[in-house]
């Protein structure tokens, strides 16, 4: 857990190179994904990092999961997969904090994906990221002092979910020879039907 927590401090000092963007109605498709169940899960020892505002597991809970069904819930592929999270630490930047120690909001949270069809699990353990909260003019020292608790989860979780969509699109898993190895297997399962 210590290493969380200093993973947490450290993206917490950093600014953040990920920006939020509009979602789009019609996505590239990720291959022949399209996501099958949502996982959601956060950690028993959720860690809260330094100068942080209080969220709950069932706040960090709820906003993942509306961020990731928003986000992947547009891709309309040929073959279900499930998606897990593991919502793991979060810093949420507070205001009256100098300016000169006021933190960066984070989130650190992992992820892991199955085929639903084969019952694969695709990632062999589960794949650890950090998002650090949009930088714009209007929260350059911080989001503590412009948004409120909610706004910054939202915004977390809507990089999260555009993080793991970007890591999606490098795995070669969604290729589509999945699709194709199951259909050829179908197609030479014998025949209920006699030679005439």
């Amino acid at each position: 857990m210590g290493r969380i927590f200093i993973a947490i401090v450290a993206a917490a000092a950093l600014l953040s190179a990920c920006a939020t963007t509009e979602l789009e109605t019609a996505p590239d498709p990720i291959g022949d994904f399209r996501l099958g169940d949502l996982l959601p899960r956060v950690s028993p020892s959720l860690t809260q990092g330094p100068v942080s505002r209080t969220a709950t597991p069932e706040e960090w809970e709820a906003a993942m999961t509306a961020a990731f069904e928003q986000n992947f819930r547009r891709f309309s592929g040929a073959r279900p997969y499930h998606i897990g999270f593991l919502v793991e630490g979060y810093v949420l930047a507070q205001p009256g904090v100098p300016v000169v120690l006021s933190p960066k909001s984070a989130l650190i949270f992992s992820v892991n994906v199955g085929d639903v069809e084969s019952g694969e699990l695709l990632t062999k353990e589960l794949v650890q990221f950090t998002v650090l909260e949009t930088v714009s003019a209007g929260n350059v020292f911080g989001s503590g002092l412009t948004k409120d608790k909610e706004a910054q989860m939202a915004e977390l979780a809507a990089n999260a979910a555009k993080r793991v969509e970007s890591w999606l699109r490098e795995q070669p898993w969604f290729d589509g020879s999945r699709t194709l190895q199951a259909a050829g297997e179908a197609s030479a399962e014998p025949s209920s039907e006699l030679p005439q």
